[in-house]
């Protein structure tokens, strides 16, 4: 007679799983490189890069996530991402500078500032850290600092073979 295999793991009410990939926007990321609007990659001209802001067809970002940035090593004055931004304002559902590791992060940042970890008051909590979708290594720095507040132990990995991270004492 063959004896039943039970999961004391998932077993366990007091041990809980937090998968930041659970938490991930869904929505196309998008890089948008000011650099084919400057002189030569380098020199913004006001006149030009008004000129291309205006004709720019800004409903391709409908409902996007935009990071923007310039590739080269132009001097690019703060306005001109102003200047860029607010055309995208109608469309984007969010746009920051930087690259989109960048991106991700403020996405995660914001996501993790309004969670409410009540749930994870005096439990054993691991962070998931495999994830098919692009999770930035600063959202497992700012989810950590969240939960450790509430958290009575903090593992990374997986319930099989975890690390421990923090013990309240």
């Amino acid at each position: 007679m063959e004896e039943e295999i039970i999961n004391r793991v998932a077993n366990n009410k007091k041990l809980i799983t937090f998968d930041l990939e659970d938490y991930y926007p869904e929505g196309e990321r998008l890089s948008f490189d000011i650099k084919d609007w400057l002189y030569e990659g380098f020199i913004l001209r006001e006149k030009d890069f008004r000129k291309h802001v205006s004709e720019h067809d800004w409903s391709q970002y409908e409902n996007k996530y935009v990071a923007l940035n310039c590739s080269t090593d132009a001097i690019v004055p703060g306005w001109a991402y102003l200047l860029v931004t607010s055309a995208l304002i109608p469309f984007a559902k969010k746009v920051v500078i930087g690259s989109l590791e960048d991106l991700e992060t403020i996405l995660y940042t914001h996501i993790i500032n309004d969670l409410d970890v009540s749930e994870y008051q005096d439990k054993l909590v691991i962070i998931k850290g495999c994830s098919n979708k692009p999770v930035p290594e600063n959202a497992y720095i700012a989810l950590i600092q969240k939960l450790q507040a509430v958290a009575k132990s903090i593992m990374y990995g997986e319930a099989c073979s975890s690390v421990p991270l923090f013990k309240k004492k």
